[in-house]
C-alpha cells in the first residue's frame, strides 16, 4: 500500500486540533481524559487515515490513563521508532501508512499474553464495532 501522503494544512484543516497536535506534532493527551470506548467487539482504526491498528479482543485495562493492547492486530501497519524526548529513552508506536503518532509500547503489559502495554492516545484511534453489534 502506498504511504499516505499530505500537508500539514491538508491534516489541520481534516482533523480536531487536539488529534492534529497528537498525531501529527507527536503530542500526548493527558491521562484519562479520553472517553472510555465501547466494550463490544470491533476494531481501533487510526484516526487519520483509517487503518486497523488493535482488536477490542488485545484491549486492556493498565491503570496507566490511556487505551492500552497487549498487541498490534496481525498485518496492521504499526511501526516503532526510538524516542529520546524528555530525557528519557522509549519507543513510540506509530502509523507506518500515514506516520501519525500513535503513544509508546512498554515491556510491563500482561505476562500471561504478551507481556507488551502499547499505551496509545485516544484520540489517535477510532473505534469501528463488528457488523452486528451496538456500539455503545
Amino acid at each position: 500500500m502506498a504511504k499516505i501522503e499530505k500537508t500539514e494544512a491538508e491534516w489541520r484543516a481534516e482533523l480536531d486540533p487536539e488529534t492534529f497536535r497528537v498525531t501529527r506534532q507527536a503530542g500526548t493527551e493527558r491521562a484519562f481524559s479520553h472517553p472510555g470506548f465501547p466494550k463490544t467487539p470491533g476494531i481501533f482504526t487510526c484516526a487519520c487515515c483509517g487503518a486497523e491498528l488493535f482488536k477490542q479482543d488485545d484491549k486492556f485495562e493498565s491503570h496507566c490513563g490511556w487505551p492500552s493492547f497487549d498487541r498490534t492486530k496481525d498485518g496492521a501497519p504499526v511501526a516503532e521508532t526510538r524516542d529520546m524526548s524528555f530525557g528519557m529513552v522509549r519507543t513510540e508506536v506509530h502509523c507506518d501508512d500515514c506516520g501519525a503518532h500513535l503513544g509508546h509500547v512498554f515491556p510491563d503489559g500482561p505476562r500471561e499474553t504478551t507481556g507488551m502495554r502499547y499505551c496509545i492516545n485516544g484520540v489517535s484511534i477510532r473505534f469501528l464495532p463488528d457488523e452486528g453489534t451496538v456500539d455503545g
